[in-house]
């Protein structure tokens, strides 16, 4: 009897506490699921339409891009978010790589009482760009080839803080260029940093650099990446993206050539109504020397131009058609007989 009431004391207190903090634990969960349909009308005998996309890429036939679903769990200073996703969009993207289901994984705890400085570790979304591979986020349906050629996810340690309203910066440490795991274990690991600036509710300014070495070719180099792009809703119709990014590349095995790989880019929203949206975007993407766009022999040089409606259901629902139009200097296009390239995509996404 006693044995059972020392137990009964000893522990009540500890199932307490273990209950309460149960309760105590925030889980969120959300998801995405994106259907499409895409032509290209080059034709291409494969099912896949252009190497340097890696969404709404297959030709003629009716598909899931991604479909996604996440947990965001929250309890007192610390954090963990978790998702996992499925699609033509990771069988592109992750091809490369042995955990491809994992769209984010990590935890992460905040350093001070006022939540201003946080450390997260494990695979992150990319600090780089305004383009994620959900399209409910973006302004455009497809993405641009800057978005397309530059990381989608990192996998590394995040140090974020918040100085004031206004101006936030972050400093990484990765594996590199979008590898969840590295690609040799004598890699050192990149560095990445991250400042953004937000003046008000409706304009934001941020810039993104990268450096760590990379493979090109055989030969492992140095790469160094820089991010930069103004989102501004300056007007209650209009919303407008304008962008940059700038790498360089060591080609040579001990450090004496850099080459170049550029891309501009404007892009241009308009509310027609509350539930219909009309977009157009102008990009230039230069990489003479193939470091990202390696399936090219000739030098990549290409404008392109789109312009999609959209029709917002509701604000989880969307309906979006887009026309695409490449042109490049070189026939790049439908087995280097073409200069020119017309595709359009539609899709029907779903948010919740």
């Amino acid at each position: 009897m006693k044995s059972k009431l020392f137990y009964l004391i000893f522990f009540t207190p500890v199932l307490l506490f273990g209950q309460d903090s149960i309760s105590k634990v925030q889980i969120d969960v959300t998801g995405y699921i994106d259907a499409f349909y895409s032509f290209d009308f080059d034709q291409p005998e494969t099912k896949y339409k252009q190497p340097f996309q890696y969404n709404y890429n297959r030709q003629n036939s009716f598909n899931l891009n991604i479909a996604l679903l996440r947990a965001n769990i929250n309890y007192k200073n610390v954090y963990a978010k978790i998702s996992v996703h499925a699609g033509t969009y990771v069988e592109d993207n992750y091809a490369t790589e042995t955990i491809k289901y994992i769209n984010e994984a990590c935890v992460g705890v905040f350093l001070d009482k006022n939540k201003k400085t946080s450390l997260e570790a494990g695979i992150l979304p990319s600090y780089i760009g305004f383009e994620s591979a959900t399209t409910h986020s973006n302004l455009t349906l497809t993405r641009s080839i800057l978005a397309e050629n530059s990381p989608y996810y990192m996998t590394g340690v995040k140090l974020n803080h918040q100085l004031n309203n206004q101006w936030s910066i972050a400093g990484l440490i990765t594996n590199g260029w979008q590898h969840i795991e590295k690609v040799a274990a004598s890699i050192p690991p990149a560095f990445g940093t991250q400042i953004v600036y937000k003046p008000n509710e409706n304009n934001l300014l941020n810039w993104s650099t990268f450096i760590g070495k990379e493979y090109y070719g055989t030969d492992l180099g140095f790469r160094y990446f820089s991010n930069f792009y103004w989102d501004s809703k300056w007007h209650p119709k209009w919303h407008t993206v304008i962008g940059f990014d700038y790498g360089l590349q060591d080609v040579a095995p001990n450090g004496t050539k850099l080459v170049n790989w550029f891309s501009p880019i404007l892009i241009n929203q308009y509310t027609i109504h509350s539930k219909w949206q009309i977009t157009h975007r102008i990009e230039y993407y230069q990489d003479t020397q193939n470091v990202l766009l390696t399936s090219y022999n000739l030098p990549f040089k290409t404008i392109g131009n789109s312009i999609n409606f959209d029709f917002l259901v509701n604000s989880k629902f969307k309906l979006r058609t887009e026309g695409k139009w490449y042109h490049a200097t070189q026939n790049i296009f439908d087995e280097n007989t073409q200069k020119d390239n017309f595709s359009v995509t539609s899709t029907l996404s779903f948010e919740f």
